[in-house]
């Protein structure tokens, strides 16, 4: 018996779509706007799971310059039809409109880190898309929006069959279910008879639940289920929040679980945030006298810990082959688990977890591959040199922090309420326009940054004396959030010498600090690291909280500022 701890895949890791080919399972989670494009994980045994590839080249041009704050690439579906993995996915380019103006594509792969095909676009009718094969057949489930005046933004669930080759639509589009309450995430699959059409219902927020439907035909009609198969929305002391959007997977000993979308929230003065963003749980699930769906555990709550037993035909977990690939983690949560641990080109490492919960690094991998991500193109980017200086990245400065189109900035997810992240930083600041340093970052509207930049001499005001060429070098604390930019501290420091930069995240605190005559000096007050949460402010948010280094230059991109010994340690508990 193998026990899961929930969540199995911890830290920005929504809308899980789970699929077993072979003596492997793998789950594709939403990317939105950071790359690498739809991360895909892979278990043995649905408890310990690792990085395994991600669909390179879904995006065209590999940019998704301006699409908004939690645009981007949603809820990907992935399916395995006896020899090829298939995705279908959604890229949303307008958010809080009538229109979502999206596309919905497909690629094709024998290898989640090999090669995927040129994604090829088919019906669009609104974001969460799935695929069912169905005795030789191609079916394109989807969700439809009327964005007319008075219309419904989800209007219910339809269904189309495609052409295998060519991907056109075969004959009319199906319209299967619609219901008062908000549904989306259609998944598919037929057992004894019935097709099951799993739902994710409510929203995403701490309203999001699962429910079932089923017909005997595949084209309808379907009844609902009496009542929901999964959610956390009746029960706010619950650990694990915001339990939806699912999709059911049978082993190979005919048993049966549910991946679904989790959340762990902070409680705070504000009420709940959910700084680590959504998570991938694993359910296990029986089903009831009547052919329903039901938890194993009983009612509809989330558990923690799920008994899974050992397939009699899984093999142990072997070593990861191949580039940037992080082994399984023991079965209970790590104490301390280091993302990545310096930036060392030379070495070629990067970090992994191992039984006992510690790090070790290996050759094979280049340091700006996974877990480190960037915004809205592709993660090894020119503005990004690991050539120039030995053990150090060199990151060119380009706009600034709330750009939707050229930032120079590589991040990684934080997986739990406790963390810390520090770097080395070397760079001379000529200019305001110029900085470089440390950040936390949600979006474009809630981050924090410790940066290395330049200021005016003391007691002069802000009136563009750089152009002089006199100032100091500083450390300058800001923070945004939806009412503004606000600088919250400014430090003196030597000009042409290395800082080392930190944060250290307790909870809804975040304590900047940098280091001086071999100790840490605290930087400005504490700031509320809550608002870099899912929950904060009055738009839409669907990814989680990073921590990363950052460079701009906004007047000729040619500044640039290197940076080493990179750690990002998370603590659970």
């Amino acid at each position: 018996m193998t026990v899961a701890h929930n969540p199995v895949i911890r830290g920005f890791a929504p809308d899980p779509s789970l699929v077993r080919a072979g003596d492997w399972y793998y789950v594709a989670t939403s990317s939105f706007e950071w790359f690498p494009t739809i991360p895909i994980h892979r278990s043995r045994d649905l408890a310990r799971w690792e990085y395994a590839g991600h669909a390179r080249g879904a995006v065209a041009g590999d940019s998704l310059a301006g699409v908004p704050d939690s645009g981007g690439i949603w809820a990907p579906s992935m399916s395995w039809d006896g020899e090829r993995f298939w995705l279908v996915y959604a890229i949303v380019r307008s958010i809080g409109t009538p229109y979502f103006d999206l596309d919905t594509y497909v690629t094709t792969t024998t290898d989640v880190n090999g090669t995927w095909t040129a994604p090829r676009r088919v019906s669009s009718h609104g974001f969460d898309p799935a695929l069912f094969h169905d005795n030789g057949r191609l079916w394109l489930l989807n969700m439809q929006s009327d964005h007319r005046p008075g219309g419904r933004r989800f209007d219910g669930i339809v269904l189309t069959e495609l052409d295998r080759d060519t991907l056109r639509p075969v004959g009319d589009t199906h319209l299967l279910l619609q219901h008062e309450r908000l549904i989306e995430g259609p998944k598919l699959l037929k057992r004894d008879g019935w097709y099951y059409l799993v739902l994710a219902e409510g929203g995403t927020g701490v309203e999001h639940g699962v429910r079932v439907a089923r017909g005997r035909a595949l084209t309808g009609p379907y009844a609902l289920d009496s009542r929901p198969l999964l959610t956390s929305r009746d029960d706010p002391s619950l650990p694990l929040q915001k339990a939806g959007h699912a999709e059911l997977v049978r082993t190979p000993d005919g048993d049966w679980f549910l991946s679904h979308l989790t959340a762990r929230p902070l409680h705070t003065p504000y009420g709940p945030r959910c700084t680590l963003g959504r998570e991938t749980a694993i359910q296990a699930v029986t089903w009831d006298a009547d052919g329903w769906p039901r938890l194993r555990q009983g009612g509809w709550h989330p558990a923690v810990e799920v008994d899974i037993p050992t397939c009699t035909d899984v093999r142990p977990l072997p070593p990861a082959a191949g580039p940037c690939r992080q082994t399984p983690v023991r079965p209970a949560p790590p104490c301390t688990y280091i993302q990545y641990e310096g930036l060392r080109p030379t070495h070629r490492e990067h970090a992994r977890r191992v039984d006992d919960g510690s790090v070790t690094t290996g050759p094979g991998a280049d340091p700006l591959s996974w877990p480190w991500n960037t915004l809205r193109g592709y993660a090894e980017p020119s503005w990004a040199d690991t050539t120039a200086r030995p053990g150090w990245i060199r990151l060119r400065g380009r706009q600034g922090p709330e750009s939707r189109w050229d930032q120079s900035l590589l991040a990684q997810r934080i997986t739990e309420h406790r963390a810390e992240a520090e770097v080395t930083v070397e760079a001379g600041p000529r200019t305001f326009t110029q900085a470089a340093g440390l950040v936390l970052r949600y979006n474009t509207e809630s981050y924090l940054t410790l940066d290395l930049t330049w200021a005016e001499p003391a007691g002069e005001p802000q009136r563009g004396q750089q152009w002089r060429g006199a100032g100091r070098t500083v450390l300058s604390l800001q923070e945004r959030d939806e009412e503004g930019l606000r600088q919250v501290a400014v430090v003196d420091v030597d000009a042409g010498t290395p800082v080392t930069l930190g944060v250290t995240v307790e909870g809804a605190d975040a304590r900047f600090w940098y280091v001086r005559d071999a100790v840490r000096t605290p930087v400005g007050p504490p700031l509320d690291f809550s608002r870099l949460s899912d929950d904060y402010g009055s738009r839409l948010r669907f990814t989680g909280a990073l921590a990363g280094i950052h460079a701009h230059d906004l007047v000729d991109a040619t500044f640039t500022a290197d940076f080493t010994d990179f750690r990002l340690t998370c603590t659970a508990g």
